[in-house]
């Protein structure tokens, strides 16, 4: 007995040496490079084929081949890959999500160009480098611990790797070489993976697909360390591969028998779902890089060519009709991605573990062989095995919940692995067993308008989900978790939706494809197989059916025409390019087709330099005004998107880029001495306030005029908000005043003089007015209030004891230095923190344990102080957003919101993404109104904003409050607090040391 168990422990102890290094090798090249390298198995893979291909077909001594292959080969391959794929994209700064799609695709592409060069066979013959004695191998992985821990804390190099960690940019300041210090992150790297695949090879089934599965599963150690300390790696691994070897002296009986016996042979892998479910997550990043999963153009003519390319088929015969029956089912289970990875943005590298479960669950309900059901025909067993599956997307659904990016990947892989694992690789569910096709559709062709017949109702369902509310929604998610959360779209159940039906599809898919090829073939779901589909999908267009097709077509076909690989090697490079091809390949050819068919033009400052330079004789004729020649460029330093109208990505505040409310140019109005105040926003508002049947505004008095006015007529009324909030003649127009040269210079806020600060009265309520069609709100509404909140992180207090009121019709400021504890307390009343002690209440409720989308839909909506908007969609949908998720569902919102701030022209259908700043800031704060809030929180809705659009944005939100809105504004423009508000609370080291009128307060501030 001892005997064995010393023998077992050696054994153990061997597979716990090639796994600490592994851990070692992932450890050293995320710390170098922040990457977590998921091709280190692939890397391990080809290092072994190599080391075979010098010795046994070239005839190379073995200690040669071994030298070329570790000294040589390994460290080129990772010296390659930061060059080529990861450099480009640590200039494009380094997003997590990017090095995550180009990670796989290396995996993808040499798992591909492994299989076409060697052929996909199992190769035996391997070298033994190092003997069977596992001494020798926790030699080698204890030397390389302490080699890197010495480095790492002794050397110059290990200072600057420790400095390129903690912030690249900063140490690149510092004269650090970031490039030099990844490049030898990577050949470290490298080299690790090519010593674990060598030494693995001879013990283990070498061939593109096993090995760095193999390799993968044991990454679990790296992330039981947190990808940071190598000790626990190593010690996690030894630990690991001794209790796995020590488990196979057990025998357990029973129906559960072989369950227990597949756990105790795949220990890794539970450790795996263990350190990916359980444990905390790696990285906070979202999923996937916007381009990557925005939806893509469709090219011209598609939607007509599909339909045909799909019913070409039908024509054929034999083993190509056999063939093209696999495309259909395919498509389906990639359809799955788009609803999960396309428009929910969620990595999901698990889908081909639900696509054999549906074809494994429709085989076995089929054949009668699930305890207590009859076999069910097989349409009947597709059917159900669809409904078993669907609920089981939770296993990846539920990590999701609170992980994003290369935690959520590893989940979702871990699922795959445990899957393919403990389910299809086990005999006891999947011997003997077999898929017929449905009666009547028993020939390839018949079967084949079948699976088309079903294809089509997959692509409705997924238009449906990328249309509507719900898909308006997925895209809110996709573009901004947080924003969509505080515009009331309810993420967790949503990203639970996204991933059932994901699952559903897949096993449709999954049984599609088990039926189609007659049979249950575990290899065609194993956890490689959803990487491929995952990397085909994202690279050919992760929102676009047209594209999850194009990639079942180019999987099967290059596949079934060629020698098996090359659609994994062409996949695999499209991905690897997606740092230099980050709107895709279609993208990208349709940029470079468009290039070299335009002739070359001068950009609008070219054009003015040649009209300078231009001959008398061909000035523009007499008459013409200079204007009129010129081009007409932005007038702030904002510049406007392609191809939109200028007047509608001006700044908010502008209304035009030389002419002011009367219509005649800047020059022209200076030149005569006329105010910009006689016919601009003061006049056009006074004349909405009378269309709307309102009694006139009173202008305050000189002494109780807000910091950025001085005199009544340069302040604009704010009544005409409500006559703008209720589509009155007013509109948009009436918050529209000039700017930069065409403002006057009554209307611009001046800088605050240095020395003591002139009192200042808190700004008066502005008068009511009635309105034919108010938008709804109570008649009176709570007030929402904070009570001794307090909150800590580990030694910091970032509120202390604090405790305010945000009232009806008030506007409520909080200022102070940074780290004051103002975010804290902005993101506790949201909902997106919740404090360790005290309350937050809306009225006598209390909501302090409420999420933010539950308090959005109590009335209590918010902006941010870096834009959240949703790039993807257009500017009307990023707005009905807002209404679609609101506290009360208006049809009338999203054109009112509009018009009060002026986004109710062509601008409203132009895309998000690439507009201004101030067009953003407008867009943010429509989406905000659009769901009838009661509570407005605000934070620094100034920043990027010009003084003219700040002047305007302070009108809108004089107005609103007007209207009996509750505001909070958190923001470091005094000047702004001192215009609006008439409570300020002033905070320091999380308190608030003072508050009370804005006048009061901010004259006797420090320094002020």
């Amino acid at each position: 007995m001892a005997s064995l168990t010393y023998d077992l422990t050696l054994a153990g102890l061997s597979v716990g040496g090639a796994a600490a290094l592994t851990g070692i090798g992932l450890i050293v090249t995320h710390r170098a490079t922040g990457v977590l390298n998921l091709a280190h198995g692939a890397i391990a893979m080809v290092c072994a084929y190599l080391l075979r291909q010098f010795t046994v077909e070239w005839g190379w001594s073995l200690a040669l081949g071994t030298s070329v292959t570790l000294l040589v080969v390994a460290p080129a391959i990772g010296v390659t890959l930061e060059r080529f794929v990861f450099r480009p994209l640590s200039a494009l700064g380094g997003d997590p999500a990017r090095t995550l799609v180009a990670s796989i695709g290396v995996f993808v592409l040499l798992v591909g160009a492994a299989a076409s060069v060697w052929g996909p066979g199992a190769r035996a013959d391997v070298p033994t480098p190092v003997p069977a004695d596992p001494w020798g191998q926790l030699a080698v992985a204890g030397a390389l611990a302490v080699g890197v821990g010495a480095v790492t804390r002794r050397t110059r190099l290990g200072l600057e790797l420790r400095a390129v960690v903690d912030d690249r940019a900063l140490a690149e300041l510092g004269g650090v070489d970031a490039d030099r210090v990844a490049a030898a992150g990577w050949a470290f790297g490298s080299f690790t993976a090519g010593l674990t695949g060598v030494l693995l090879a001879p013990y283990v089934r070498l061939d593109p697909y096993g090995m760095p599965l193999l390799v993968m599963e044991v990454m679990a150690v790296a992330v039981a360390a947190r990808m940071r300390s190598l000790p626990v790696a190593v010690v996690a691994a030894l630990g690991i591969g001794v209790a796995q070897s020590q488990l196979t002296r057990l025998h357990p009986s029973g129906p559960v028998a072989p369950l227990l016996q597949a756990v105790g042979a795949n220990l890794f892998v539970v450790a795996l779902l263990v350190a990916a479910l359980v444990l905390p997550g790696i990285g906070g990043h979202d999923a996937l890089p916007r381009p990557a999963a925005a939806r893509v153009r469709t090219p011209p003519g598609a939607r007509a060519v599909a339909p045909v390319l799909f019913l070409l088929p039908l024509g054929f015969a034999g083993s190509d009709l056999h063939t093209s029956v696999q495309v259909p089912a395919l498509g389906v289970v990639l359809l799955s991605l788009v609803v999960v990875t396309g428009r929910g943005g969620q990595i999901s590298l698990g889908q081909a573990a639900y696509a054999g479960l549906g074809a494994l669950f429709t085989g076995l309900l089929a054949a009668g062989r699930v305890p207590g059901v009859p076999p069910l025909p097989e349409l009947a067993a597709l059917a159900v095995a669809v409904l078993l599956v669907a609920p089981l997307g939770l296993l990846t659904g539920w990590p999701a919940i609170r992980r994003h990016g290369l935690a959520l990947a590893l989940a979702t892989f871990a699922v795959g692995v445990g899957v393919s694992r403990f389910v299809f690789a086990q005999p006891y569910a999947v011997s003997g067993l077999s898929l017929d096709r449905p009666a009547g559709f028993d020939g390839d062709r018949a079967y084949y308008v079948l699976e088309l017949a079903f294809l089509a109702v997959a692509l409705l369902a997924v238009n449906g989900l990328r249309r509507g509310r719900a898909g308006r929604a997925l895209a809110a998610l996709r573009d901004h978790e947080a924003g969509a959360s505080a515009a009331g779209v309810r993420v967790p159940a949503l990203k639970l939706a996204a991933f059932v039906t994901g699952a559903a599809l897949a096993a449709l898919g999954g049984g599609m494809l088990g039926m189609g090829v007659r049979a249950f073939d575990a290899t065609a779901y194993d956890p490689v197989r959803g990487l491929l589909w995952f990397a085909a999908v994202v690279v050919l267009g992760a929102d676009s059916v047209l594209g999850a097709l194009a990639a079942a077509a180019l999987l099967v076909g290059l596949d079934a025409g060629a020698r098996g690989g090359l659609a994994a090697a062409l996949i695999g490079v499209l991905a690897v390019l997606v740092g230099r091809l980050p709107g895709g390949p279609y993208e990208a050819l349709r940029a470079a087709t468009t290039r070299l068919g335009r002739p070359a033009t001068l950009t609008p400052l070219g054009s003015r330099v040649r009209q300078r330079l231009r001959p008398a004789a061909r000035t523009p004729r007499s008459g013409a005004s200079t204007a009129e020649v010129r081009p007409v460029g932005p007038t702030s330093q904002e510049t406007p998107r392609s191809g939109a109208p200028a007047a509608e990505v001006r700044p908010f505040g502008s209304t035009s880029p030389a002419a002011g409310p009367s219509g005649k140019p800047a020059a022209e109005r200076r030149a005569t001495g006329a105010s910009t105040t006689e016919t601009g926003p003061a006049e056009a508002m006074r004349s909405g306030s009378a269309a709307a049947g309102s009694r006139p505004s009173r202008s305050p008095k000189p002494e109780a005029l807000p910091l950025g006015s001085t005199s009544a007529e340069a302040r604009p009324s704010r009544a005409p908000a409500a006559a703008a909030a209720a589509g009155s003649p007013g509109g948009a127009d009436g918050w529209r005043e000039p700017s930069g040269a065409a403002r006057s210079p009554s209307s611009r806020r001046p800088s605050r003089p240095a020395g003591p600060r002139p009192a200042v009265a808190s700004p008066p309520a502005p008068p009511r007015l009635p309105h034919a069609s108010p938008p709804p709100r109570l008649a009176a509404p709570p007030p929402l209030s904070a009570r001794r909140l307090r909150v800590a992180y580990g030694g910091f207090t970032a509120l202390d004891e604090v405790s305010l009121d945000v009232r009806p019709g008030r506007i409520t400021a909080v200022v102070g230095p940074n780290g004051a504890g103002k975010s804290t307390l902005f993101h506790c009343l949201a909902g997106t923190l919740r404090p360790s002690d005290g309350r937050v209440l809306l009225g006598e409720h209390d909501i302090t344990r409420l999420a933010a989308h539950a308090r959005t839909r109590l009335g209590i909506a918010r902006t941010f102080q870096d834009l959240a908007v949703f790039p993807s969609l257009t500017v009307a949908e990023n707005v009905r957003v807002g209404a679609d998720q609101g506290r009360i569902a208006d049809p009338a919102a999203v054109a009112r919101t509009s018009r009060l701030l002026g986004l109710d022209g062509p601008v409203r259908s132009l895309p998000a993404a690439g507009l201004p700043t101030g067009t953003l800031r407008r867009v943010e704060l429509a989406r905000a109104l659009a769901g009838s809030p009661r509570v407005l929180l605000l934070d620094e809705p100034a920043a990027g904003l010009d003084g003219g659009e700040v002047a305007a944005l302070a009108r809108v939100l004089r107005a609103l409050a007007a209207d009996g809105m509750a505001l909070l504004v958190v923001e470091h423009d005094l000047d702004l607090v001192a215009d609006l508000a008439h409570t300020v609370h002033v905070m320091a080291a999380g308190r608030i040391v003072t508050s009370g009128p804005a006048g009061r307060v901010l004259e006797t501030r420090p320094g002020g």
